[in-house]
Protein backbone atom coordinates (compact mmCIF):
# COMPACT_ATOMS: atom_id res chain seq x y z
CA UNK A 1 0.00 0.00 0.00
CA UNK A 2 2.97 2.71 0.65
CA UNK A 3 4.37 1.83 -2.50
CA UNK A 4 1.10 2.52 -4.37
CA UNK A 5 0.49 5.58 -2.31
CA UNK A 6 3.55 6.80 -3.41
CA UNK A 7 2.91 6.50 -6.59
CA UNK A 8 -0.02 8.99 -6.53
CA UNK A 9 2.85 11.40 -4.17
CA UNK A 10 5.93 11.10 -6.32
CA UNK A 11 7.31 13.72 -8.41
CA UNK A 12 8.19 11.14 -10.59
CA UNK A 13 6.03 8.68 -11.43
CA UNK A 14 6.27 5.20 -12.19
CA UNK A 15 7.26 4.54 -15.95
CA UNK A 16 4.49 3.22 -18.05
CA UNK A 17 5.40 -0.16 -19.45
CA UNK A 18 8.28 -0.56 -17.73
CA UNK A 19 8.19 -2.91 -14.69
CA UNK A 20 7.59 0.06 -11.83
CA UNK A 21 10.66 2.20 -13.67
CA UNK A 22 10.74 5.89 -12.41
CA UNK A 23 12.49 8.45 -14.47
CA UNK A 24 15.44 10.53 -12.95
CA UNK A 25 14.45 13.63 -12.25
CA UNK A 26 17.95 15.01 -13.33
CA UNK A 27 19.10 12.46 -16.52
CA UNK A 28 14.99 11.41 -17.38
CA UNK A 29 16.87 7.68 -17.86
CA UNK A 30 13.77 5.08 -16.78
CA UNK A 31 15.95 2.81 -14.17
CA UNK A 32 14.78 0.31 -11.93
CA UNK A 33 13.88 1.82 -8.12
CA UNK A 34 17.74 0.18 -7.04
CA UNK A 35 19.18 2.14 -9.05
CA UNK A 36 17.81 5.37 -7.88
CA UNK A 37 17.83 7.20 -4.76
CA UNK A 38 13.98 9.01 -3.51
CA UNK A 39 14.59 12.43 -1.36
CA UNK A 40 11.65 14.28 0.30
CA UNK A 41 11.43 17.59 1.31
CA UNK A 42 11.07 17.94 5.36
CA UNK A 43 8.91 20.21 6.79
CA UNK A 44 11.40 23.10 6.76
CA UNK A 45 11.85 22.91 2.83
CA UNK A 46 15.21 20.95 3.31
CA UNK A 47 15.74 18.11 1.06
CA UNK A 48 16.75 14.87 2.65
CA UNK A 49 17.25 11.50 1.55
CA UNK A 50 15.25 8.97 1.37
CA UNK A 51 17.14 5.72 1.27
CA UNK A 52 13.93 3.37 2.68
CA UNK A 53 11.49 4.59 0.60
CA UNK A 54 9.19 5.39 3.43
CA UNK A 55 9.25 8.77 3.93
CA UNK A 56 5.66 10.25 3.74
CA UNK A 57 5.38 13.37 1.10
CA UNK A 58 6.14 13.49 -2.61
CA UNK A 59 9.44 12.02 -3.25
CA UNK A 60 12.05 13.08 -6.21
CA UNK A 61 14.03 10.14 -8.14
CA UNK A 62 17.79 10.71 -8.70
CA UNK A 63 20.00 7.93 -10.35
CA UNK A 64 21.98 6.46 -7.56
CA UNK A 65 25.37 7.92 -8.82
CA UNK A 66 27.37 11.16 -6.66
CA UNK A 67 28.48 13.06 -10.17
CA UNK A 68 24.63 12.65 -11.09
CA UNK A 69 23.35 13.70 -7.83
CA UNK A 70 25.93 16.19 -7.37
CA UNK A 71 24.11 18.27 -10.66
CA UNK A 72 20.99 18.03 -9.49
CA UNK A 73 21.80 19.74 -6.59
CA UNK A 74 24.15 22.53 -8.91
CA UNK A 75 20.95 22.79 -11.49
CA UNK A 76 18.24 22.68 -8.34
CA UNK A 77 16.39 20.26 -9.87
CA UNK A 78 14.39 19.35 -6.71
CA UNK A 79 12.40 22.71 -6.77
CA UNK A 80 12.22 22.02 -10.46
CA UNK A 81 10.39 18.93 -9.85
CA UNK A 82 8.51 19.64 -6.71
CA UNK A 83 7.74 22.85 -8.02
CA UNK A 84 8.12 24.90 -4.93
CA UNK A 85 10.99 26.51 -3.37
CA UNK A 86 13.14 23.68 -1.36
CA UNK A 87 16.90 23.79 -0.19
CA UNK A 88 19.43 21.04 -1.34
CA UNK A 89 22.32 21.21 0.56
CA UNK A 90 25.73 21.55 -1.16
CA UNK A 91 26.78 18.74 0.71
CA UNK A 92 24.10 16.24 0.23
CA UNK A 93 26.18 14.02 -2.18
CA UNK A 94 28.56 13.36 0.52
CA UNK A 95 26.01 12.51 3.07
CA UNK A 96 24.62 10.55 0.73
CA UNK A 97 27.46 8.31 0.31
CA UNK A 98 28.54 8.57 4.43
CA UNK A 99 24.34 6.99 5.00
CA UNK A 100 24.87 4.35 2.08
CA UNK A 101 28.25 2.96 3.83
CA UNK A 102 26.34 3.39 7.42
CA UNK A 103 23.79 0.92 5.68
CA UNK A 104 26.46 -1.10 4.39
CA UNK A 105 28.51 -1.78 7.92
CA UNK A 106 24.93 -2.51 9.82
CA UNK A 107 24.22 -5.05 7.21
CA UNK A 108 27.80 -6.76 7.91
CA UNK A 109 26.84 -6.53 11.27
CA UNK A 110 23.60 -8.32 11.48
CA UNK A 111 25.23 -10.84 9.13
CA UNK A 112 27.93 -11.54 11.92
CA UNK A 113 24.93 -11.70 14.28
CA UNK A 114 23.08 -14.34 12.43
CA UNK A 115 26.45 -16.03 11.89
CA UNK A 116 26.68 -15.64 8.21
CA UNK A 117 30.00 -14.18 7.98
CA UNK A 118 33.44 -16.19 9.01
CA UNK A 119 36.98 -14.25 9.31
CA UNK A 120 40.63 -14.59 9.11
CA UNK A 121 42.74 -15.66 6.45
CA UNK A 122 43.33 -19.22 7.31
CA UNK A 123 39.82 -19.70 7.98
CA UNK A 124 38.03 -17.55 4.82
CA UNK A 125 40.88 -20.28 2.88
CA UNK A 126 39.12 -23.09 3.66
CA UNK A 127 35.57 -21.50 3.80
CA UNK A 128 36.34 -20.92 0.43
CA UNK A 129 37.66 -24.37 -0.79
CA UNK A 130 34.44 -26.00 0.29
CA UNK A 131 32.65 -23.91 -2.34
CA UNK A 132 29.67 -22.31 0.20
CA UNK A 133 31.35 -18.85 -0.13
CA UNK A 134 28.69 -16.22 -1.33
CA UNK A 135 30.41 -13.40 -0.48
CA UNK A 136 34.10 -12.32 -0.30
CA UNK A 137 34.83 -9.65 1.52
CA UNK A 138 38.59 -7.94 2.10
CA UNK A 139 39.39 -5.12 3.14
CA UNK A 140 40.18 -1.64 0.82
CA UNK A 141 44.05 -1.82 2.92
CA UNK A 142 44.64 -5.46 2.79
CA UNK A 143 48.05 -6.74 1.93
CA UNK A 144 48.40 -7.80 -2.30
CA UNK A 145 49.42 -11.03 -2.04
CA UNK A 146 46.87 -12.53 0.68
CA UNK A 147 44.59 -10.70 -1.33
CA UNK A 148 45.26 -11.91 -4.59
CA UNK A 149 45.81 -15.23 -3.88
CA UNK A 150 41.86 -15.83 -2.18
CA UNK A 151 40.48 -13.80 -4.98
CA UNK A 152 41.88 -16.15 -7.38
CA UNK A 153 40.92 -19.10 -5.44
CA UNK A 154 37.27 -18.17 -5.23
CA UNK A 155 36.93 -16.86 -8.55
CA UNK A 156 38.16 -20.56 -9.28
CA UNK A 157 36.16 -21.92 -7.43
CA UNK A 158 33.02 -20.23 -8.14
CA UNK A 159 33.87 -20.37 -11.91
CA UNK A 160 33.96 -24.52 -11.48
CA UNK A 161 30.74 -24.64 -9.82
CA UNK A 162 28.64 -22.28 -12.31
CA UNK A 163 28.28 -19.88 -9.93
CA UNK A 164 28.93 -16.05 -10.45
CA UNK A 165 32.11 -14.53 -7.26
CA UNK A 166 31.11 -11.51 -5.13
CA UNK A 167 33.57 -9.83 -3.97
CA UNK A 168 33.27 -6.72 -1.87
CA UNK A 169 36.55 -4.55 -1.25
CA UNK A 170 35.35 -1.35 -0.57
CA UNK A 171 35.70 -1.03 3.20
CA UNK A 172 38.70 -0.91 5.48
CA UNK A 173 40.52 -3.12 8.04
CA UNK A 174 38.91 -0.59 10.90
CA UNK A 175 35.30 -0.72 9.54
CA UNK A 176 35.46 -4.57 9.33
CA UNK A 177 37.09 -4.74 12.55
CA UNK A 178 34.11 -2.27 14.58
CA UNK A 179 30.68 -3.85 12.19
CA UNK A 180 32.19 -7.37 13.43
CA UNK A 181 33.06 -6.24 16.79
CA UNK A 182 36.88 -7.96 16.86
CA UNK A 183 40.23 -6.45 16.16
CA UNK A 184 41.98 -6.55 12.34
CA UNK A 185 39.81 -8.16 10.00
CA UNK A 186 41.45 -8.12 6.67
CA UNK A 187 39.86 -11.34 5.47
CA UNK A 188 35.93 -12.53 5.79
CA UNK A 189 33.38 -14.09 3.95
CA UNK A 190 29.82 -14.78 4.26
CA UNK A 191 27.59 -17.91 3.49
CA UNK A 192 24.36 -17.60 1.56
CA UNK A 193 21.42 -16.09 3.75
CA UNK A 194 18.96 -13.03 3.43
CA UNK A 195 21.41 -11.37 5.60
CA UNK A 196 23.95 -12.19 2.82
CA UNK A 197 22.15 -10.92 0.06
CA UNK A 198 20.89 -8.00 1.91
CA UNK A 199 24.57 -6.91 2.76
CA UNK A 200 26.05 -7.65 -0.96
CA UNK A 201 22.77 -5.17 -2.10
CA UNK A 202 24.12 -2.61 -0.02
CA UNK A 203 27.92 -2.72 -1.17
CA UNK A 204 26.54 -2.79 -4.41
CA UNK A 205 24.72 0.17 -4.31
CA UNK A 206 27.43 1.81 -2.85
CA UNK A 207 29.67 0.78 -5.17
CA UNK A 208 27.48 2.05 -8.11
CA UNK A 209 26.75 5.55 -6.72
CA UNK A 210 30.45 6.41 -6.03
CA UNK A 211 32.13 5.26 -9.13
CA UNK A 212 28.97 5.19 -11.47
CA UNK A 213 29.15 2.14 -13.07
CA UNK A 214 26.19 -0.65 -12.72
CA UNK A 215 27.22 -3.86 -12.85
CA UNK A 216 26.50 -4.42 -16.44
CA UNK A 217 28.77 -2.54 -17.36
CA UNK A 218 31.53 -3.47 -15.90
CA UNK A 219 33.51 -6.07 -18.01
CA UNK A 220 35.07 -8.71 -15.43
CA UNK A 221 33.38 -11.75 -14.89
CA UNK A 222 33.06 -11.79 -11.08
CA UNK A 223 31.19 -8.75 -9.69
CA UNK A 224 34.21 -7.20 -8.15
CA UNK A 225 33.05 -4.06 -6.15
CA UNK A 226 36.19 -2.01 -5.69
CA UNK A 227 34.79 1.45 -4.93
Amino acid sequence: MADRRRQHDDAEPAVDGHGGERLCAATREALSPDHLIRFVADPSGDIVPDLARRLPGRGVWVKADKAVLERAVKANVFAKSLKRHVKADPALPERVEHLLEKRVLEALALANKAGLVTAGFQQVDELLEGGTTAVLVQASDAADGGRERLQRKYAAVARARGKEASLVTSLSTEQLSLAMGRSNVVHAALIQGGAAERFYDEAERLRRYRSGIGASDRPESARELKV
